[in-house]
């Protein structure tokens, strides 16, 4: 495993690790926003999201816009 999964080697096997790291890659990732549609909107918390260029804040799902 490579990315964001590197932090916890060996342990919980290779099939939850590879579900976390789609899943980390999901949220972690800039998503377009559908005010200003600048690709600028990240997570700021669960099922909140900001966008960095005009401030807006949008309610969606945890891991995804």
């Amino acid at each position: 495993m490579v990315g964001s999964t590197k932090r916890l080697g060996p342990r919980y096997g290779r099939t939850i690790r590879a579900k976390l790291e789609k899943v980390e890659k999901k949220q972690k990732s800039f998503y377009t926003c559908p005010s200003c549609s600048k690709k600028a909107v990240k997570r700021i918390a669960v099922g909140i999201w900001q966008c960095k260029k005009c401030n807006a804040k949008i309610a969606g799902k945890a891991y995804e816009l």
